[in-house]
């Protein structure tokens, strides 16, 4: 570990401690929000609270490691014997990345096998996005690193072109408000997990050590906050819009049974 200077401690601090503060008010709100939307929806609020929620916990370790990595001096902060623990971040993405991709499916007019296939595939895509990359992310030399970042780069390319294609089509059975909040949910995980591979390379930039760390954790983070509470916030919009139509269509057509699944669970 490198030393920082006052400045760069700090920005990893903060960020870590903003990260904690997004997730946690994100675990409240989608609890809060879930009997503001059709029964059917509100499981889909409740991965999304399991989501952040999962994420809170392992930045609040984070945030304890990077307290417990560095000692503050006169000139800034240097590195202590023990190390930041990186894998609490891995940890988390093994838990998360996949359950991000059930919520979308979920909010989805996608049903029985294909679903479940959808669903199948893409998770098990996710897991090995992840298993595949924290071998590079703990080595130490330029070729290990290479190495398994590019065979983390596989399964995240066909979870892409999952997005893009059927995913894609499925859209297309979706109202035109909806479709535009699905095809901006498409870019907003684009986006955000686009800066993970970014912040993976940095260490190899030959960049100062101190720039690269900073970079890569601060980069993380902000990642971390698009691609959880915000990309739920969108999925939210989607549910509460789907409830919304769903409601008003239900008196029209008389149907019991399809009222039943829009009221709240008390």
């Amino acid at each position: 570990m490198p030393n920082l200077s006052i400045g760069q401690y700090d920005l990893v601090y903060n960020s870590l401690s903003f990260t904690i503060a997004a997730m946690g008010a994100a675990f409240v709100f989608f609890l809060l929000a879930r009997n503001t939307v059709a029964y059917k929806y509100q499981r889909v609020l409740e991965v999304g609270a399991l989501i952040v929620g999962i994420a809170c916990y392992h930045y609040v370790r984070m945030f304890s490691s990077w307290n417990a990595a560095f000692s503050h001096t006169e000139t800034g902060y240097s590195p202590t014997n023990e190390l930041f623990n990186e894998a609490y971040r891995y940890a988390d993405w093994l838990l998360t990345v996949p359950l991000l991709l059930v919520e979308l499916i979920a909010v989805l007019y996608v049903t029985g096998q294909k679903r479940g296939s959808l669903i199948s595939n893409l998770v098990i895509a996710a897991v090995l996005m992840i298993v595949l990359g924290y071998p590079g992310e703990v080595a130490t030399d330029t070729t290990t690193r290479l190495i398994w970042g590019t065979l983390s780069t596989i399964p995240f390319v066909y979870i892409l072109f999952v997005l893009w294609t059927e995913v894609g089509a499925a859209m297309t059975r979706e109202t035109d408000d909806v479709k535009g909040l699905l095809f901006g949910l498409r870019l907003l995980l684009l986006a955000s997990w686009g800066v993970y591979p970014i912040a993976y390379l940095l260490p190899l930039l030959n960049l100062d050590p101190a720039v690269a760390l900073v970079g890569k954790q601060v980069g993380y983070s902000i990642a971390d906050v698009v691609a959880k509470p915000m990309y739920g916030l969108m999925i939210y919009a989607i549910a509460h819009i789907k409830t919304q139509r769903e409601r008003a269509a239900a008196p029209e057509s008389g149907d019991v049974a399809n009222q039943s699944t829009l009221a709240p669970a008390h």
